[in-house]
């Protein structure tokens, strides 16, 4: 583990108290490079774009195949990584304790606990269910003494309970049981997103734009939210591309998808220059 990890865990708190800045997902140790060339100050995992690379569906990742692409982010570049850690990889709080542990060991300075179960009949953890695990993650964290960042998700508009009431509830309770950071992603409208700043105020809201959107991060801003996460939003667009790319190759013997295609020399001295 970097010896200055403590100084970058501190410094992600610090970059949650005041204005709202942009914490994209590479999926691997380039493209997070690529976005610290960028000038990005921190940088957070994607589980989709991470099981996606390795031929998976999203939420099928074990945490033994997720620990090391969490260190892999950590130790390409020197900026705070926040950890998507889904649902904590565990059927109980024990277990959640047990992965939060284990994630915190890897070098993150953040990690999210969603409360969704994966299951279609009943997408959303019960309340009291979901508020003892994010209880866990936070006394693992105490134990811990790193001032890892704990983000607790609602994921209700994700998994298609757009219920807002139930949303805030559920984010309020999660704060009450120690999330330093709050997180709906999948709510999108001015009014929806105001609402749920106000609700967890003062403590600091993390927004998803994972999709095409109008808004700009002096928009989001001025509603008062933290920080914006674009999920698995950059590893689609990469994967768009390359789509588009091998379908015309293989349906059509054409090679002009080609065309504005990264220059390896470009990519050769970004990397030769890490």
């Amino acid at each position: 583990m970097k010896p200055h990890i403590q100084a970058i865990r501190d410094s992600f708190h610090a970059m949650h108290r005041t204005g709202c800045f942009v914490i994209p997902n590479p999926w691997d140790a380039g493209s997070a490079k690529y976005l610290k060339s960028l000038g990005f100050k921190a940088l957070a995992t994607t589980s989709s774009g991470y099981a996606w690379s390795q031929g998976m569906a999203d939420g099928s990742m074990t945490r033994d195949a997720v620990l090391p692409y969490l260190r892999t982010i950590v130790e390409a570049t020197d900026l705070p990584v926040n950890a998507d850690f889904e649902a904590g990889y565990a059927k109980d709080p024990e277990g959640v304790a047990e992965s939060v542990r284990m994630a915190i060991e890897t070098g993150v300075a953040g990690l999210s606990i969603e409360d969704s179960t994966y299951d279609e009949r009943q997408p959303l953890r019960d309340i009291d269910d979901a508020v003892r695990r994010m209880r866990a993650a936070r006394a693992a964290i105490d134990e811990s003494g790193t001032r890892t960042m704990l983000v607790g998700r609602a994921e209700n508009f994700i998994v298609g309970r757009p219920d807002l009431a139930d949303t805030i509830k559920r984010l309020r309770a999660y704060s009450e049981a120690g999330a330093d950071c709050l997180y709906a992603p999948g709510i999108r409208t001015r009014e929806e997103i105001t609402a749920v700043v106000a609700a967890v105020a003062p403590k600091p809201v993390n927004l998803l734009i994972g999709w095409e959107s109008a808004l700009t991060l002096k928009d989001v801003e001025a509603m008062g939210v933290r920080r914006i996460s674009v999920g698995g939003a950059l590893a689609r667009t990469g994967w768009a591309g390359f789509i588009r790319t091998a379908r015309s190759i293989a349906t059509d013997g054409r090679f002009d998808g080609f065309a504005g295609a990264a220059s390896g020399k470009e990519l050769n001295s970004l990397f030769g220059n890490q």
